[in-house]
């Protein structure tokens, strides 16, 4: 019985002098994962950036990867910032129990998003943006139904924007700005059932008027600005409205602001190059604004008093028909 016990004692010894991580006796990276993975470090040209991908090291240790704790399984691949060359490998589609699929930051990435991807049922984030994939927005996107997060900007993709996106009722987020999208705003975005995304479509082509359908959600961010989008905007804003930040700056949105109401969440208001006409509603003193530009419309009459609307320089006001009161000259 001593000799056991002295047996088992000299074995923990030996680890604990090792000094062994504790993931390495517990987290065994998937065989089949790891075949995939060699797969797409092939496809990209080996690249330095992944570099860590050998057999020498256990694949759940490799740079840019992550596994369950559990389950051994990977369910990250973030690779970003890095020289690579070539397209989204379809081989991404063979991780079966990914949840956050990267590819960031990375400018000779090119060709289309590939539909491999929509086998991957458990993905809650897909980012990919900063690089040069072109092509439209896929509509298969939508297949992926436990997406939370969806950020494609800064990229080169072209065509209208899919109106099957509305059909992810779990996104918190939707990037689709600095692109080349074209056409108008599905009128599905005003449909989402689960939560309210927080909404950025700017730096496009966008057209069109956005659709009314919209006004019916809660949204808290939307960013529209730098497209030529028409129409009135009132409806994202009124007393019982959550809205925390609004950019619909140089576009060509025109209604009367006159009546507006605007809810005391809102911190940031950008309306600059539009045609927005009428006179500054009174309530704008109530509200705690970070930032506030409303330059270059068709507004009149004297600037509220109080609040935060004096704080802001002359730049956020000017260029407007008949706009006037501190900080503008006097009326």
């Amino acid at each position: 019985m001593k000799t056991s016990s002295f047996f088992i004692i000299s074995i923990i010894s030996i680890l604990t002098c090792l000094n062994l991580p504790t993931h390495t006796l517990s987290q065994t990276c998937n065989k089949q994962d790891e075949k995939v993975l060699f797969q797409i470090k092939k496809s990209l040209g080996n690249p330095y950036l992944l570099t860590s991908w050998q057999k020498t090291l256990d694949c759940c240790q490799w740079y840019n990867i992550e596994c369950d704790r559990n389950t051994s399984r990977i369910i990250a691949l973030t690779i970003f910032t890095g020289n690579i060359s070539g397209q989204i490998p379809p081989q991404v589609g063979d991780l079966p129990f990914l949840q956050t699929l990267e590819f960031r930051k990375l400018t000779n990435l090119t060709g289309q998003i590939p539909p491999a991807i929509t086998k991957l049922t458990h993905l809650t984030t897909l980012r990919l943006s900063w690089t040069n994939l072109s092509g439209p927005v896929p509509a298969f996107i939508s297949q992926l139904t436990n997406l939370n997060f969806l950020d494609l900007s800064f990229n080169d993709l072209t065509g209208s924007i899919p109106p099957e996106l509305g059909k992810l009722t779990k996104l918190g987020g939707l990037h689709l700005d600095r692109n080349k999208l074209t056409g108008a705003i599905p009128e599905s975005f005003g449909r989402f059932t689960g939560s309210v995304p927080d909404l950025y479509l700017s730096h496009n082509q966008l057209t069109g008027d956005v659709p009314k359908s919209l006004g019916y959600l809660n949204f808290t961010v939307i960013d529209f600005s730098r497209n030529n989008l028409t129409g009135d905007l009132s409806m994202f804003f009124g007393p019982n409205k959550t809205i925390q930040i609004a950019d619909f700056s140089r576009n060509k949105f025109q209604f009367n602001l006159s009546n507006v109401e605007f809810p005391a969440s809102l911190t940031s208001l950008d309306l600059n190059h539009n045609k927005i006409y009428g006179s500054l509603p009174a309530s704008l003193t109530g509200l705690n604004f970070q930032y506030l530009n409303v330059s270059y419309n068709r507004l009149c009459g004297q600037i509220p008093q109080g609040g935060d609307l004096q704080k802001f320089e002359t730049t956020e006001y000017f260029h407007n028909r008949c706009l006037c009161g501190s900080p503008l000259s006097a009326c």
